[in-house]
């Protein structure tokens, strides 16, 4: 996303209102929120509410529950970028003594470290965080329900070791390291871990009746870091700039990026579904959107970000059960993209001090085997491999500092080195990329393995 706004059709935003009008009436929802994001700003808000003339707007604080832990996944990921751990640190290295320590710090992020779902009763969320003082109390007597590493299983308490984890690293308190590593950094000056005027009560909408009553909100203690926050569809739509783009203050856009490739499988039961390091993935018809979902007594909340189409959006309510504003915020993203579909960049020759008359030369076709592929050098010297015609695994690479090849970026090669290898005279042999060769002509004679075509040995029946 880049920053610069333009507004939505009139014929965009009635249709936006309308959803949200429908989510709020259908789900009876005391009140429902919601604001787009396109291109790193926000272009649309609206709302809807039981009490007429009364919405809330884009500052009213909501409680958004395990939206909390993409925040703590931030935080935990800046530890890493800093070199104070690595994510396949044993938990134990640097917060000794749980009994769960022989899990390492991504599979928590990634929900893999086998932990249980919740914590021992009562439940955590409608109960005061001073009933479960300890992370003994938080853990239970059997902390583990899965093998370590070997199925996605969402835990709430895996989250709450991972917000000790950030206090003892740092020193801090995980409250005072939001604040001073990521609130203030981005101006999220309306998210915090404690109610703010004006904020949204919550409710429960009784399942068969029109009436409702208020939910408490419970102050979680050390289950704060998976789920504690308050904040507003305003700072939601900030926050989700940042996860597209990054901020060199808070996280670069590569760790951003880092934490939208999934960490933990798709579940059997829904293989649209994974996860990253903090971060929820869904693929829908418009491609990858990735974000969170949340939930506690009285709210409900969903961020989602579309990366493909340049949109995100945010949406809010304040009732227990009823509306189902990740499901929303996913279809005002659609709305935006289908309505008006994002314009391609104009298209533009690289920057003449970046022509490589030696790149240039390697562009055109390759063959490994008899596999067919065009290479093509874009800014930056970037190379894209992709299949010319058939079946054919297509990737991009991203030059490495030291001119020694090309990191793959995405797909089957994502991780893998292409390398240019050339022979005595210095001329180009042929491209390896992770020990396949690609060469410019097929098997091509006295080249290197899989090359070599026997005199005459390409032949007719």
């Amino acid at each position: 996303m880049t920053s610069s706004f333009e507004a939505l059709l009139p014929s965009t935003e009635r249709a936006l209102l309308h959803r949200v009008a429908v989510a709020q009436s259908e789900g009876r929802a005391p009140s429902f929120v919601a604001g787009v994001v396109r291109d790193g700003a926000m272009v649309w808000s609206g709302a809807r509410s039981c009490v007429d003339g009364h919405a809330p707007d884009t500052g009213t604080q909501y409680r958004i529950g395990s939206i909390t832990k993409v925040f703590t996944a931030v935080l935990v990921m800046r530890l890493r970028d800093e070199g104070l751990l690595g994510l396949e640190d044993l938990l134990e290295k640097h917060l000794p003594g749980t009994g769960v320590g022989e899990v390492t710090i991504a599979q928590l992020l990634g929900h893999t470290a086998g932990l249980a779902a919740e914590t021992p009763s009562p439940w955590w969320e409608r109960t005061p965080g001073s009933l479960r003082p300890e992370l003994a109390d938080v853990l239970g007597e059997r902390p583990t329900v899965h093998p370590v590493g070997r199925l996605h299983h969402y835990s709430n308490p895996g989250y709450t070791l991972l917000g000790s984890l950030v206090e003892a690293v740092r020193g801090v308190s995980w409250e005072e390291a939001l604040r001073t590593e990521i609130l203030e950094p981005l101006g999220l000056d309306r998210t915090s871990c404690r109610p703010v005027a004006p904020h949204a009560g919550g409710f429960a909408v009784h399942p068969w009746a029109d009436v409702m009553m208020p939910e408490p909100a419970e102050d979680l203690g050390l289950m704060a870091p998976a789920g504690q926050l308050w904040s507003t569809v305003g700072d939601l739509c900030r926050f989700a700039v940042f996860l597209t783009e990054g901020d060199d203050r808070v996280l670069s856009a590569d760790t951003v990026a880092e934490m939208r490739v999934p960490a933990a499988p798709a579940s059997v039961t829904d293989g649209k579904a994974g996860y990253g390091l903090g971060l929820q993935l869904v693929h829908s018809e418009r491609g990858l959107l990735f974000g969170h979902t949340g939930s506690l007594p009285g709210f409900v909340a969903g961020l989602w970000v579309s990366v493909e189409d340049g949109v995100a959006a945010v949406a809010l309510a304040n009732a227990t059960s009823g509306p189902l504003p990740a499901t929303v915020a996913a279809e005002l993203i659609g709305i935006v993209a289908e309505a008006e579909p994002r314009l391609p960049k104009p298209w533009r020759p690289v920057p003449a001090a970046e022509v490589d008359e030696e790149l240039l030369a390697l562009t055109g076709p390759w063959y490994w085997g008899t596999y067919a592929y065009g290479l093509r050098l874009g800014a930056g010297r970037a190379l894209t491999l992709e299949p010319l015609k058939g079946a054919g695994r297509r990737a991009s690479f991203r030059a490495l500092p030291d001119g020694s090849g090309w990191i793959g970026l995405d797909g089957y090669y994502q991780g893998e080195t292409l390398r240019v290898v050339r022979r005595p005279d210095g001329s180009v042999s042929h491209l390896d990329l992770g020990s396949f060769v690609f060469t410019r002509e097929p098997y091509e004679q006295g080249d290197a393995v899989p090359g070599g075509v026997a005199e005459g040995a390409w032949r007719g029946l």
